[in-house]
């Protein structure tokens, strides 16, 4: 059965070279929970939609689209192996690690039930540099997007509860074949994919819908 292994925040931020906002709250570290779940607002100053966690960078990090990032332990144990270093729950910057739910191949816009909050699939993780420069690893960015396990985003359709070894059951899967792979790929090496995102509707970020329409008017104009 699904589950969260652990709930990640990080309670403050700390101060990098890497980062281009000169610090980084990318280090994620367990909690005992439960720790409340809540729509956080428009991107841009919204914050984490995870009660007590803290984000650095506002204009590219939080808001009700990417208000809970998720990965799978699984992806971790894959990452562990290809990279010969231990990988702690949270070190991807995740605020949920599960066991046995497929990030990679959920849809955007499906809908889990996680302790007492409704989540609903809305995005990718796409690799920066404070990401690379947090691990460690040189070329990551362009490794991390080849494989193209990139964890999903989560928007809080119910606020609510959840803590470590609470359930996680899929209660709705739409009907169109948007996952969370196409959505990575169109963003960051398949611009071709783009048009296909909007069949998810208002599940699909703002910001996203708006690159489509500017990459449709290009197209048109070339």
């Amino acid at each position: 059965m699904p589950v969260v292994l652990s709930l990640n925040i990080a309670s403050k931020t700390t101060e990098v070279d890497y980062a281009q906002k000169g610090a980084t709250a990318i280090d994620k570290r367990p909690v005992d929970g439960p720790l409340e779940v809540r729509p956080p607002g428009p991107k841009k100053g919204a914050g984490s939609g995870i009660q007590g966690d803290v984000i650095a960078d506002w204009n590219h990090h939080g808001g009700d689209y990417q208000a809970v990032y998720g990965y799978a332990r699984e992806d971790l144990d894959f990452w562990q192996g290809e990279l010969g270093v231990e990988l702690h729950n949270g070190q991807f910057g995740e605020n949920l690690t599960t066991q046995g739910i497929d990030h990679t191949h959920a849809l955007i816009g499906e809908r889990w039930r996680v302790g007492t909050a409704l989540l609903e699939v809305s995005a990718a993780r796409v690799p920066c540099r404070t990401f690379a420069g947090f691990l460690g690893q040189r070329g990551w960015v362009k490794r991390f997007t080849q494989v193209a396990r990139p964890g999903a985003y989560f928007r809080v359709i119910e606020a609510g509860l959840i803590a470590p070894g609470d359930e996680i059951t899929v209660v709705h899967r739409p009907e169109h074949d948007v996952t969370v792979e196409v959505f990575f790929r169109a963003i960051t090496t398949e611009a071709e994919l783009l048009p296909r995102l909007l069949a998810a509707g208002d599940s699909v970020p703002p910001e996203v819908v708006e690159l489509v329409h500017k990459r449709t008017v290009i197209e048109l104009d070339s």
